[in-house]
């Protein structure tokens, strides 16, 4: 433990000079091994995470009423703000710093655990006000009892940020996995007991505490005791200017929840909420992890701007590939989709499934904008764009919200048609990445997305009526439509390249290319 409180004096190369090398820092020409290992775990993981969030989806939405989730609903903006407030931005100054010392770190983790526990205090004293908004006693007791949480996550932020700077992305991907099952087990064993919200609440606790013990374990680090150090200022201006996005974020993606929950209660915003989690957080469970991988990578890549660019354009065009089709047969056969996952007693959130698909389209792209902003230090631009992008949200709500959840679904979607252009054009003023490399890159994947929703809808009378096999036929053909277009671009050729060449190790010996097989001993 004396090494992890010096923070040096690793073995160095073969030479067996002791070099010195900050440990929380990858090995020294690891980048390349640990990106590829870290994308493959990821994978693995959110294939884990997807398939237990869809669980959750299909199976609490048949232990619980429409009312449950609305409870849970006008209480998660308020836990989603708290936790933005409470982590500051400092996990991402201790990712993206390009060196950082043990009494820095420890700094930050003293600056996480007094944060967590004001926010946790103030969130219990105001549970009984948060309820009197929503003019629902049940809320405040729920309030107070999530402030546990609160508590909880502040104590592992700077462990998870330390795994992630030295690049243990297969440590963080089991983590994060063990997590969702623990979460998905626990609320599923609770509301076969007892099927009311408090099922919901319960998963929550089990999926931050498991994590949290485990990112404790897996870091191996202890801090030094309190104290302020000469850069402090510079780390919580970094984290100011994530802080101030991620507010404006929150105001984006709560304020229509807030407002549904207060104008149409809670059997409307149950509805919202389900297809809301149907359709973006599978999304979200694609994008947030390679989040991960992709923010340190990138760091490390400032000084060589050809291979800054060409690392990020090709992942990104990796993660639209695997993305967008699928998003793109479901808003055509939203219905299908809606009964498969929820059952035939939600089919009124299909109007709101279908809505939300568009928004869902141009998220996987927009969401890999915060990969650029943070890693190459532009925490202010983050901050300018998140408040355009809450001002733009809160207009199109407000519009949207007399027509009901629908209404609100639909103006979220037009209003991230709005955004897209005006993001891609501030965020590529700067940097390595030019708006013709994101344009001929994503380009034609989203022509091609949008080309799938008109094909799957216009052969939907010819589809096999059982909804499994609806959704199938469905997403081959998607998928199908979305490489025949992109094989008319260069990008699109070079696209299907790269995943062929990562898909090439996992095939049967037999089916390999030639090429790709290693010759027999």
């Amino acid at each position: 433990m004396a090494r992890h409180r010096a923070g040096f004096w690793q073995l160095g190369n073969d030479t067996g000079f002791l070099l010195r090398q900050n440990i929380f820092d990858p090995p020294a020409g690891s980048l390349r091994s640990s990106v590829g290992r870290g994308a493959l775990h990821t994978a693995l993981s959110q294939a884990v995470m997807l398939a237990t969030q869809i669980g959750s989806v299909v199976v609490l939405s048949r232990l619980l009423a429409p009312a449950d989730f609305g409870l849970i609903a006008m209480c998660l903006p308020i836990i989603v703000l708290v936790g933005m407030m409470q982590d500051f931005g400092l996990l991402q100054a201790t990712v993206q710093r390009p060196n950082i010392r043990q009494e820095e770190v420890s700094f930050l983790f003293w600056v996480n655990i007094a944060a967590s526990l004001t926010l946790a205090t103030l969130l219990f004293l105001a549970a009984p006000m948060i309820a009197a908004f929503y003019n629902d006693d049940r809320i405040g007791p729920l309030i107070a009892a999530l402030s546990v949480i609160v508590l909880i996550s502040g104590v592992s932020a700077q462990h998870g940020a330390i795994l992630q700077r030295r690049m243990h992305f297969g440590r963080v991907a089991a983590i994060s996995a063990t997590g969702a099952v623990s979460a998905f087990g626990v609320a599923t064993l609770w509301a076969l007991y007892r099927p009311d919200y408090w099922a919901v609440f319960a998963g929550m606790v089990a999926g931050t505490l498991v994590p949290t013990l485990l990112t404790w374990i897996s870091a191996a680090w202890l801090p030094s005791r309190p104290r302020w150090v000469s850069q402090g200022r510079s780390l919580l201006g970094f984290g100011a200017g994530v802080t101030g996005f991620n507010l404006s974020n929150f105001v984006t993606h709560n304020s229509d929840k807030v407002l549904i929950g207060r104008a149409w209660g809670v059997f409307e915003l149950g509805l919202y909420d389900r297809a809301y989690k149907l359709l973006l957080f599978p999304m979200l469970q694609m994008s947030n992890p390679l989040k991960r991988v992709m923010i340190p990578s990138l760091s490390r890549l400032l000084d060589e701007p050809h291979r800054y660019r060409s690392a990020y354009l090709r992942v990104q065009r990796l993660l639209l590939i695997v993305s967008l089709p699928g998003v793109a047969c479901a808003i055509a056969l939203a219905d299908s989709a809606v009964e498969l996952a929820l059952g035939a007693q939600w089919q009124n959130a299909a109007p709101i499934f279908q809505a939300l698909g568009f928004a869902s389209l141009l998220h996987m792209l927009n969401s890999t904008s915060e990969w650029l902003f943070i890693s190459q230090g532009r925490t202010r631009d983050f901050m300018i764009w998140g408040g355009i992008m809450a001002g733009l949200a809160l207009c199109a709500y407000v519009l949207g919200l007399p027509y009901g959840a629908v209404g609100v679904a639909i103006a979220l979607s037009v209003a991230q048609y709005v955004k897209t252009p005006i993001l891609w054009v501030w965020l590529c003023r700067k940097g390595p990445v030019a708006l013709r490399d994101v344009i001929a890159s994503a380009g034609p994947l989203m022509l091609a997305a949008h080309l799938a929703i008109g094909g799957v809808f216009l052969i939907r009378p010819l589809l096999p009526e059982p909804p499994i096999l609806t959704l199938l036929t469905g997403a081959a053909v998607s998928y199908g439509l979305t490489v025949l277009v992109i094989s008319a671009f260069p990008t699109g050729r070079a696209t299907l390249r790269e995943g062929w060449e990562l898909l090439v190790p996992f095939l049967p010996r037999n089916m390999r290319p030639a090429s790709a097989v290693p010759p027999a001993e």
